[in-house]
């Protein structure tokens, strides 16, 4: 398990260095060279992972196995290519006047420190562990959202401090009370915050103190997903930081709070041998879905407006994960992987789109497809893509989810079709002009990075229509581990 040395030492190693040298002009290539490290590094992890089984390290505290071993490869995945495409938008932004050498500084740093907590939450087997890695990651983020340090960003990175602050706190009070329930069967020493041993002896633990436990961490961790009531935090923190924040945000950090979710429900299943947890997660999953897709009509920052979509789908993969069974589990994990391709894919052509425009308005966002048709084309295939258009990867996870539905939740389907429809005529409206219409915009003095858009796109559309043998296998197993 050396190479878990790798996955966590390069990006910590790139926030330490980058403190120092991120200000300099090279600093973009550094931070993009960390993050292609880290990506190699959790590439060979998965391919031992795949050729040996389930691994553990540093003394149990460490665990990669099929549910977390493909999103420790997205995860760098993602942040390799949201490091390409950070290059030339920040040296935009550093024309304009946006970013100093100090914020340069902090912007690359805090980006290699947030993939190492990412990555540290997701590798961990010590749910302890996992709640300081949620919390490292809201500190990290926090900065990175106020990096502008205009009136707008800092409301918006306090907002987001206070209320994920809050939700992270219910989180520990739910961990805590975790470890109360399995010390009486663990004890004291014998790692009773470790997840295996938990899962090990999930049927023992004591369900009252596991239906409050899980109450709490449902809270928590749901903050951070973006639940609806919970969410409020989310479109603040999209519209006022960098794009490639965004793109992290809605790509990578969501689906690691969902994951914690994930852990979390598996024992309280285990525990309780009652829905209570499925069917609280398929409440607020759709309760996520419908209201935000109706929100979605409202908005008119273009940037708000993907955030309340990545809202609306972080609530789709609840709802699917809520329904359980192998088929809805499968779909989770798929929507999981194409939703932060595509999310994140439009987030990098959005952040080219408004720099072109100066501004983040959609009405004043016309003709990019006569600017720069490869930013027009990037921003309407991907919207798209996340709408749920075949034959992208989207509407074949939409589709399993929502007959799935159809056959064990009926009650549910015509909330989930109007949504969407909603959801669809919204952001499809509003993307159609910004495309077309007419505009006198000049091109960028910089060239954008669309490689990234277009690999993101591609990897999206090829899992509509092929999902590789070991992608699909891993997506089985991980399905299995949720469990019904």
């Amino acid at each position: 398990m050396e190479t878990l040395y790798f996955v966590l030492g390069v990006p910590l190693a790139g926030g330490l260095v980058l403190a120092l040298v991120g200000h300099r002009d090279w600093a973009m290539e550094v931070n993009a060279a960390f993050s292609f490290g880290t990506f190699v590094a959790a590439t060979v992890l998965t391919v031992q992972v795949v050729a040996g089984g389930p691994l553990f390290a540093w003394d149990r505290e460490f665990f990669i196995d099929p549910l977390n071993v493909f999103l420790v490869t997205l995860t760098a995945f993602v942040g390799l290519t949201t490091a390409l495409f950070s290059r030339p938008y920040m040296r935009v932004e550093r024309d304009h006047g946006k970013m100093t050498p100090p914020r340069l500084r902090l912007y690359h740093s805090m980006y290699q420190l947030f993939s190492f907590t990412m990555l540290m939450a997701l590798t961990t087997n010590n749910m302890g562990i996992l709640w300081v890695a949620m919390e490292a990651a809201t500190l990290t983020t926090v900065l990175l959202v106020s990096v502008y340090r205009t009136a707008a960003s800092l409301e918006a990175a306090w907002k987001y401090f206070i209320l994920c602050g809050v939700g992270i706190a219910q989180a520990l009070f739910g961990t805590v009370m975790l470890y109360m329930a399995a010390e009486k069967v663990v004890g004291a020493e014998g790692g009773a915050l470790l997840w295996t041993n938990l899962n090990a002896v999930k049927a023992s633990l004591d369900p009252n103190i596991i239906t409050l436990a899980f109450a709490f961490l449902f809270i928590g961790y749901g903050t951070k997903v973006g639940l609806v009531p919970l969410h409020n935090w989310l479109p603040d923190a999209h519209a006022e930081g960098p794009t490639p924040v965004s793109a992290v945000l809605s790509g990578l950090l969501l689906n690691v709070a969902l994951y914690a979710l994930l852990r979390c429900k598996v024992l309280t299943d285990g525990a309780l041998q009652t829905p209570l947890a499925s069917q609280m997660m398929m409440g607020f999953g759709l309760l996520s879905v419908v209201a935000a897709a109706f929100f979605l009509t409202r908005q008119k920052d273009i940037k708000r407006m993907f955030a309340y979509s990545s809202i609306e789908h972080m609530g789709l993969i609840t709802f699917a994960f809520g329904m359980g069974g192998p088929i809805a589990n499968f779909a989770g994990m798929l929507h999981m992987t194409v939703h932060s391709l595509t999310k994140s894919a439009i987030f990098f052509a959005v952040g080219h789109a408004s720099q072109k425009a100066g501004t983040q308005v959609m009405d004043e966002i016309r003709g990019l497809i006569k600017v720069s048709p490869p930013v027009g084309w990037g921003l309407m295939l991907g919207s798209l893509a996340i709408l749920g258009m075949p034959p992208f990867g989207v509407f074949a996870s939409e589709f399993l989810i929502i007959t799935t539905a159809m056959r064990e939740q009926p009650w549910a389907t015509p909330f989930l079709l109007i949504a969407l429809g909603v959801a669809f005529a919204s952001v499809f409206g509003r993307v159609q002009p910004m495309v077309f219409g007419d505009t006198d915009l000049k091109p960028l003095a910089h060239p954008p990075a669309l490689i990234p858009v277009f690999v993101h796109l591609a990897l999206s559309l090829m899992l509509g229509l092929y999902i590789p043998p070991y992608l699909d296998t891993w997506f089985r197993q991980a399905a299995r581990l949720i469990g019904a």
